[in-house]
């Protein structure tokens, strides 16, 4: 590592979790840890080359899924073949630009096809994984224990980057699929979970059900009192609004976030409301990490060690930075279900090289899902989203989400603490005048609550045309 590259000592050192009674420290972990850690060690290195190297080596790595995925994987033979590629081939730049992009239908629609029929053995077992079907495509991909692996070492790559103190306790508010968080209690766990438990003495999680209330929330994280919070970006943003309205304090070191786009106004409430900053993580259910913040901004930095990204522009060609356009990816070691050149669903803006030195590529933000984006008659599309949150700014909104029902016409639906005023009224519609263009039809509707996706997401604008 170069002396420009060296890493302060960090404040909360990471001692493994020694496998062998009688050594307290240097740790010997167990057989399982081992390889974990090794490639973590690697990440600690990989991290630090120029972007040129790490793109040679991810298009080594690209070029062995794809020999496996020509041979044996049916979805795979004829379109690897089309595209000009041949198991045993030499892949380049070239060949990989006619690999077509691979949509979310086009996985829902060839199911089992995408399956690998011989996933080596050293890959592991492979389970099944099914995403919430937020986007209106669910879909089910099967992921290896190999893939698990790296996963496991990227979860302790973030922890590492951001200096967490994992003996400290952790406050979870997040989707309870299971019910064990219900309100007012919550669930208690004696340790941070996988895979952080597995590897390193930790202190311990309590979790609460994100449908529970806000002031239910805030009461909760008081009779906690956790050094560390993870939730969804919406929920953050309204949590600090509400302490910074009613003056309530929350000691937190920090907060990290994931499951939604972050918004510059959710990152600065925070900031306000408890002194800490977000650390933001993009990453989905059957890809895994995609991104992690890096440690020196708001910027994320690609997992380029396990997943390839592409940001792709209307006419499919990698987009510059400052540019938006379409999330693409491939992920780099699951063999049981190749998912090669994947259209997320998302755009984002593609980032510079990053100041930090880490040659990892840059994502500048997330901007948001393909239906969070507003279409126009002229047949453009924008985000509204982070301008028409200004609406929480009118006294009387505690809650909005806004959906386009037709190419002229814009539904907000309202969560109110009172009825709306002739001037609230007003306020609101001059928000999304200045928002998204007067050339809409405003239908206010007040609700008593705005639910959450199956999977605990919330979505602050969605277009109906777009789904």
């Amino acid at each position: 590592m170069n002396a420009s590259h060296r890493v302060a000592h960090p404040i909360h050192p990471f001692i493994p979790a020694t496998s062998i009674e009688g050594v307290a420290w240097p740790a010997v972990p167990g057989s399982a840890a081992a390889a974990v850690l090794g490639i973590l060690d690697q990440l600690g290195q990989t991290q630090w080359w120029p972007p040129e190297l790490i793109r040679q080596y991810q298009f080594r790595q690209l070029g062995s899924l794809l020999n496996h995925a020509a041979r044996n994987v049916p979805f795979y033979g004829a379109r690897l073949a089309a595209a000009g590629f041949r198991p045993g081939d030499t892949l380049n730049e070239a060949t990989w630009r006619r690999i077509p992009v691979l949509s979310r239908r086009d996985v829902q629609d060839n199911g089992r096809s995408l399956d690998s029929a011989a996933v080596p053995r050293e890959h592991g077992t492979a389970g099944l994984i099914s995403t919430s079907g937020s986007t209106g495509t669910p879909i089910s991909v099967r992921r290896s224990q190999l893939s698990y692996l790296f996963w496991q070492a990227i979860t302790l790559r973030d922890h590492l980057w951001h200096d967490r103190d994992v003996t400290a306790k952790l406050a979870m508010i997040r989707f309870d699929p299971e019910g064990h968080a219900k309100p007012p209690h919550g669930l208690e766990m004696p340790n941070w979970g996988e895979p952080t438990a597995r590897f390193y003495p930790t202190g311990p999680t309590a979790m609460l059900a994100i449908a529970s209330p806000i002031d239910v929330q805030i009461e909760w994280l008081r009779r906690h009192d956790p050094a560390y919070l993870q939730t969804h970006p919406t929920n953050l943003f309204h949590l600090a609004r509400h302490c910074i309205a009613h003056g309530i304090s929350l000691a937190l070191r920090g907060v990290s976030t994931v499951g939604e786009a972050l918004t510059p106004e959710a990152r600065a409430a925070c900031r306000e409301a408890f002194g800490a900053e977000v650390t933001d993580i993009y990453s989905t259910r059957e890809v895994g990490y995609v991104a992690l913040q890096c440690p020196g901004g708001p910027h994320y930095h690609v997992q380029a060690e396990d997943v390839f990204v592409e940001i792709l522009d209307d006419a499919g060609a990698p987009c510059l930075p400052g540019q938006i356009g379409r999330v693409v990816v491939t992920p780099l070691h699951n063999l049981a279900t190749p998912l090669i050149r994947y259209h997320l669903g998302d755009h984002a803006e593609a980032g510079a090289p990053c100041p930090c030195g880490r040659g990892l590529p840059v994502i500048a933000r997330i901007v948001g899902r393909t239906r969070n984006m507003l279409r126009l008659r002229t047949g453009q599309l924008l985000y509204p989203g982070y301008v028409v949150s200004k609406l929480v700014e009118v006294p009387a909104v505690i809650q909005f989400q806004a959906v386009q029902r037709t190419i002229d016409r814009i539904e907000l639906r309202l969560v109110v603490r009172q009825p709306l005023t002739a001037e609230d009224e007003a306020a609101i519609r001059r928000i999304v005048s200045s928002s998204i263009g007067a050339d809409f039809a405003v239908d206010i509707a007040t609700c008593n609550a705005i639910e959450r996706s199956a999977s605990g997401k919330y979505e602050e604008f969605r277009s109906e045309l777009l789904e």
